[in-house]
């Protein structure tokens, strides 16, 4: 378990696959900006069992309830890339910077990366001012790169360097 000032990070099991299945099939939960989709644990178990290079952490307050999930994988260009999300009424409350601020501390101590990126849907002002407070430059936008909700859409690319990250936020050496 990664510890952190108001949540932790908890590794996810297979046996946990029936609780992201009910967030990821939620539309509320995906929000206005993620593909639709429709998952079954089946689905989700073969996608956990085939992340070879990244883990999926839930996000835990501490008195450890679940109220997202953020992951680290490697992206088709080969670069590391997270991804996240949090039940609509635990969003606002500085959760994400918390969780995205952890996450990207455990990467640049445990792993020996020069970047992290994440992909975000440009009128996601919520995920961008997440990523921006937790250190993170918008280095531009892939236009009509991923098809969603009957549409092809442009994404925006946010990224730290390791040289930017400087030293952890959150996480030490002792905490994790």
């Amino acid at each position: 378990m990664l510890i952190g000032n108001k949540l932790n990070l908890r590794i996810m099991e297979k046996k946990d696959m029936p609780i992201v299945k009910e967030w990821v099939n939620d539309i509320d939960f995906i929000g206005d900006f993620e593909p639709i989709t429709q998952e079954t644990i089946t689905d989700l178990e073969k996608q956990y069992e085939s992340l070879t290079e990244g883990q999926w952490f839930f996000i835990e307050k501490k008195d450890g309830t679940k109220i997202g999930y953020v992951a680290h994988f490697i992206s088709g260009l080969k670069q590391t890339a997270i991804g996240y999300a949090l039940l609509p009424n635990e969003r606002s409350k500085s959760y994400g910077t918390e969780a995205i601020q952890m996450i990207v501390d455990y990467l640049f101590l445990s792993k020996s990366i020069i970047r992290i990126q994440a992909e975000i849907h440009p009128n996601n002002i919520g995920s961008q001012r997440v990523l921006e407070k937790a250190g993170f430059d918008k280095e531009g936008i892939l236009r009509k790169c991923f098809f969603s909700r009957g549409e092809w859409r442009d994404t925006a690319i946010f990224s730290v360097l390791r040289e930017e990250w400087k030293e952890p936020k959150i996480l030490t050496k002792a905490n994790i």
